[in-house]
């Protein structure tokens, strides 16, 4: 029987405040408060809460036959606390269906699988802890941040005892090979379930869009899409970003009315189900060995890692942000390291992102500057004062100069 599985990443950032290079911070206070909360408030009452009670729905009314997946960045769970406490309970009462598997992922939703691989294994254990406690699952499937992902990538997770990982099905990777199968990872002893990014951008991407051809999409013309892959494939792996449900397609698409329809239309066919990741792993056995040559993710045309560090902005940043990492540790103190890993979250560098082609709207509509060099300038003042906080704690001890240019 193949498979079909559903994953959702949910994330927010603490995002920063406006912070101009005479401001100063000595309670680190960089974060807008006002900001976050607002963008929780909104984005919990178009996305997170009709969507957990429709996956809530469709659970009951299929009586268990309907299962899915989330990853939920520590930082998305902190202000889901913090801000709306109604949306925590909804996942915490998917979470007691038994029909809901958790990932594991960087706390932070983080790139310390790039720069620190100790500070990566933290993240992830803080992230593992706070999954078990909360929604009573350990996770044993890996979502690296932004699916970013590599042969080098692959040995850490491996490392972290975790039995797959869910990575991006990049065509240059794949070669002639299909993503609906399942690869052993040629590094490591570790499974991998790729993501079939035709059929998942689709609904993330392509569903409200009038100029595409397929529009309007409807549930029983994907099931057949779904369908088709019998003979071809052991599972299709549709991997999304949750907001793609009344945020990213508003309600007035019809994307809440598409995926209520849409498990009825796949289990008509007798062949199919939906399974969590673990019980693709554990329904299906792996065809070959995969090798990812290079870094990948599931951003832009180029499923690379250009978004967050393909310019000189971006290098010195991540640069400045983690030579700082060693000192920050040895001070063991609670509130500069939290400031220093929320200042790791991926958003803040792509917010510095300067590709402007076919996927510059994309890039332009996340982000909360007028311009990625505007995201820089006000992303090196904080950190310039957080290194002065650094400093004014470290007892005399070097610490690198923070500049921009």
């Amino acid at each position: 029987m193949s498979s079909v599985c559903f994953y959702f990443q949910v994330h927010q950032p603490f995002r920063l405040k406006p912070f101009s290079y005479f401001d100063s911070s000595a309670r680190l206070d960089y974060f807008d408060d006002q900001k976050n909360g607002e963008i929780a408030r909104k984005v919990a009452e178009k996305c997170y809460i009709p969507t957990n009670k429709l996956m809530l729905e469709l659970i009951d009314r299929y009586e268990g036959k309907f299962r899915i997946a989330y990853s939920i960045t520590g930082v998305a769970i902190e202000q889901m606390e913090r801000y709306t406490p109604e949306v925590l309970e909804l996942f915490c009462q998917l979470a007691k269906t038994g029909c809901v598997e958790f990932l594991g992922e960087t706390y932070y939703h983080s790139l310390a699988a790039l720069y620190d691989p100790a500070e990566f294994k933290e993240q992830v254990a803080r992230h593992q802890s706070i999954t078990e406690a909360l929604f009573g699952q350990r996770p044993t499937v890996f979502r690296n941040t932004e699916l970013i992902f590599s042969d080098d990538i692959a040995r850490l997770v491996a490392s972290l005892g975790f039995k797959g990982v869910v990575a991006e099905g990049a065509d240059d990777i794949l070669g002639w090979r299909s993503p609906n199968f399942i690869y052993d990872s040629a590094a490591a002893p570790i499974k991998l379930l790729l993501k079939n990014y035709r059929l998942s951008d689709d609904v993330a991407f392509r569903f409200s869009n009038r100029d595409w051809a397929e529009w309007p999409l409807t549930a029983d013309r994907y099931a057949n899409w779904i369908h088709n892959v019998s003979g071809n494939g052991d599972t299709v792996n549709l991997f999304m970003d949750y907001e793609t449900f009344g945020e990213h397609q508003w309600s007035c698409t019809g994307i809440f009315d598409f995926m209520r329809a849409l498990p009825g239309m796949v289990m008509q066919h007798p062949d199919w189900a939906f399974r969590t990741p673990s019980e693709v792993l554990a329904s299906h056995p792996t065809v070959a060995p995969l090798s990812f040559h290079r870094l990948t993710s599931w951003a832009d045309m180029e499923r690379d890692i250009t978004a967050w560090r393909g310019n000189r902005m971006q290098e010195q940043a991540f640069d400045i942000c983690y030579d700082l990492g060693t000192e920050v540790k040895w001070q063991q103190d609670g509130a500069l390291l939290d400031a220093w890993r929320r200042l790791q979250t991926s958003d803040h560098f792509y917010y510095m992102c300067t590709k402007w082609f076919a996927d510059g709207d994309v890039h332009a509509y996340f982000s909360p500057y007028a311009s990625p060099y505007d995201g820089f300038v006000n992303y090196m003042n904080v950190l310039r004062d957080f290194r002065e906080q650094v400093v004014s704690r470290a007892g005399g001890r070097q610490v690198k100069r923070v500049v921009a240019g």
